[in-house]
């Protein structure tokens, strides 16, 4: 008689996980371990570009609840970002600057301004609510640039302290690195969960076919407000982490080219993902900022091919060619 396998039980095969979705988690930890040692091998100027591109990945990503998770496409968000770092700056300066009361009070800042634009932006949909949250964010950018008593108007809001943990600030480099990496992560793992979650497959049905969704009972508005907020307090979290590196916010920071650049790195990294606009976040930023002087100023020009060349040759960006694919249901 032959004999029975170890993963054979009464003659029927005991159901076993993939290799594959057994070892998935691995890449992730070694990304975040060679990341958490980056500031030991990397000069101050170097260290301080990743620490500017963690950032913006993190903009990204909260961006890419609305854009990749949800189909609501905006070139506005940037508006909660620079909400939230012009609040964690203003507390900053005013009032204190020691950890975590300039990150809460700009993810509240980020979420409040959310909830009070997006009720009547989710009722809109496609080419309306594109346009719709490009006012609000041309809107917002107004605002801070003549409220000149809170914001500083035209010239920022300039001398914000660094940011302080146990009463020292926070000037070394790799320190602020350590402090914002902590942050993105936990953020990442918040918005992960979130997409991942009950509720990040209604609004994944949303995208779909919402008048379905629609059809069998779910307030579709309600959900997509509800997305629209978590993504506005991120957003404004990472703003927050924006002053603390920076330590100057401009209404740059919450205008059309900071909002068309977060939409820019959702495509190219592939929408729906989380790990994508993570890695367009990273080729924006090291185009702009590394790339950009040294071709005489033409990096928007670059970046404008890579995105023509990423539309037409890897439709799921760049999260697609590494195999990473967008949420979807898994089978039992």
């Amino acid at each position: 008689m032959p004999e029975v396998p170890g993963n054979v039980v009464g003659g029927t095969a005991a159901p076993r996980r993939p290799v594959r979705r057994r070892y998935a988690a691995v890449p992730a930890v070694v990304v975040v371990l060679v990341l958490a040692a980056a500031p030991l091998f990397l000069a101050p100027f170097a260290t301080t570009t990743l620490t500017r591109l963690l950032v913006f990945g993190l903009l990204a990503v909260s961006l890419d609840l609305l854009v990749g998770v949800t189909g609501l496409p905006s070139l506005g968000h940037a508006a909660y970002f620079g909400a939230g770092a012009y609040a964690a700056g203003w507390v900053s300066l005013h009032v204190t600057p020691a950890i975590p009361v300039p990150l809460l009070v700009g993810a509240l800042v980020g979420g409040v301004a959310a909830a009070a634009t997006g009720w009547v932006a989710v009722r809109s949909a496609g080419v309306f609510f594109l346009m719709l949250t490009l006012a609000i964010g041309e809107i917002l950018a107004q605002v801070a640039q003549n409220w000149d008593s809170v914001t500083g108007g035209a010239n920022g809001l300039a001398g914000i302290p660094a940011a302080r943990l146990g009463g020292e600030p926070l000037l070394n480099a790799g320190f602020l690195y350590w402090y914002v990496l902590v942050v993105g992560l936990l953020l990442f793992a918040v918005v992960w969960v979130l997409a991942r979650s009950p509720f990040g497959a209604a609004l994944r049905g949303i995208r779909d076919n919402e008048p379905r969704m629609r059809a069998i009972g779910y307030p579709t508005t309600v959900y997509k407000y509800a997305a629209f907020v978590a993504a506005g307090t991120v957003a404004g979290a990472a703003g927050s982490l924006l002053a603390a590196q920076q330590r100057l916010v401009t209404p740059a920071d919450l205008g059309f080219t900071t909002a068309a650049l977060a939409l820019l790195a959702v495509v190219i990294g592939g929408a729906g993902s989380l790990w994508g606009p993570v890695i367009g976040a990273a080729l924006v930023v090291l185009v702009r900022d590394a790339l950009g002087p040294s071709l005489a100023g033409h990096g928007e020009l670059l970046l404008g091919v890579v995105f023509v060349l990423v539309v037409y040759l890897l439709p799921r960006g760049a999260a697609g060619l590494a195999g990473l694919r967008p949420f979807r249901r898994r089978n039992p």
